[in-house]
């Protein structure tokens, strides 16, 4: 069975989103589900820092040994960081997939958009 976290937010392409200690801005990563079907990552395609993507755009790719699979921006806005440190370890995705492992920054172009993201429960629904 995935780990879901209850705090956190989804959406239908497998990401989770969470707020961050600065205002506006949240984190984006993939879900314990996705990664453990995708398998061993080994690289990383990240989105340019100060791109501005809106939601549902593609803005990576994650390479497994298995397969690749697009990232999407679960919601609009600046990408203002990448977590640099899957260049040398993306194998972080899958040890760590809620924390070491997380894939970029999004700048919100608007807050309220959290609201149309899944829940846990509804996440879980999903994929259950």
């Amino acid at each position: 069975m995935s780990t879901i976290p209850a705090q956190l937010k989804y959406s239908a392409e497998h990401e989770w989103i969470a707020t961050t200690d600065t205002e506006g801005v949240v984190r984006v990563g993939i879900t314990d589900f996705a990664q453990d079907a995708l398998g061993d990552v080994v690289y990383v395609e990240h989105p340019e820092t100060g791109s501005i993507v809106a939601a549902g755009d593609v803005v990576g790719e994650v390479e497994s040994t298995k397969s690749v699979s697009d990232i999407y921006a679960p919601v609009a806005g600046e990408v203002v960081a990448i977590n640099e440190a899957l260049e040398a370890d993306p194998g972080a995705v899958n040890s760590d997939p809620y924390g070491g492992g997380w894939l970029f920054e999004v700048k919100l172009t608007d807050a309220a958009a959290l609201d149309s993201l899944l829940s846990a429960e509804d996440y879980e629904s999903q994929v259950g």
